[in-house]
């Protein structure tokens, strides 16, 4: 059974209230906060005033490439539940867990089943695994049976160009769903019809 989804990349208070306000709301709710390459990118000042706001017990989350320290020192205060580490060693991934005491989500790019094994190096260090496209600012997609024979103890996060319709397939998997550009309309803005039908689908699972 799926695990939980997570909406990722939103960038407008318009958007976001409606997700924290839907009778049936995501797990997660993602923001992409250092990586100025994706069209989904939220600068600190918006970002500061974007989350400001009561969350409903939906974890936030800061996605985050390659982070610098100056980066993670200014985000600090800033109420996010997790950062979500792209491009980030398991000895980094440690300090900056435990020097922010912050929850983790190591996201693994993939691209073959040698990429897949590299979430052993985070064990006991991330809370939970992502495993995604190497499109970063694209959606792009991968052979998600690469993960078939990932234990079923380890928390585990899937993305990587998921359509609304595809949700279904993963009834029985125990995932949490992360879905960011099939909810977006033809200029790349989250569309809030999209985003109703998944998170009504989801909940008919």
């Amino acid at each position: 059974m799926s695990k939980g989804l997570k909406i990722c990349g939103v960038s407008d208070p318009i958007v976001l209230n409606y997700i924290l306000n839907h009778p049936h709301p995501p797990n997660f709710i993602g923001f992409i906060t250092n990586y100025e390459k994706s069209k989904r990118f939220v600068n600190y000042e918006k970002l500061r005033e974007l989350t400001n706001v009561n969350k409903k017990q939906i974890n936030f989350t800061s996605v985050l490439v390659d982070p610098s320290n100056s980066i993670l020192e200014k985000i600090s205060d800033i109420n996010f539940d997790y950062y979500q580490l792209y491009d980030v060693d398991p000895e980094r991934t440690k300090t900056i867990k435990f020097k922010y005491n912050i929850k983790i989500i190591t996201a693994i790019t993939i691209s073959g089943k040698e990429d897949v094994i590299r979430y052993k190096d985070y064990s006991g260090i991330s809370d939970i695994i992502l495993f995604d496209s190497k499109g970063y600012e694209k959606s792009e997609s991968f052979d998600h049976s690469l993960l078939d024979k990932l234990p079923n103890d380890l928390n585990k996060m899937i993305a990587g160009d998921i359509q609304i319709d595809d949700i279904i397939n993963f009834k029985y998997k125990d995932f949490i769903i992360d879905i960011s550009g099939s909810l977006e309309d033809e200029k790349g803005k989250k569309d809030i019809n999209k985003i109703n039908k998944l998170l009504n689908l989801y909940k008919k699972l």
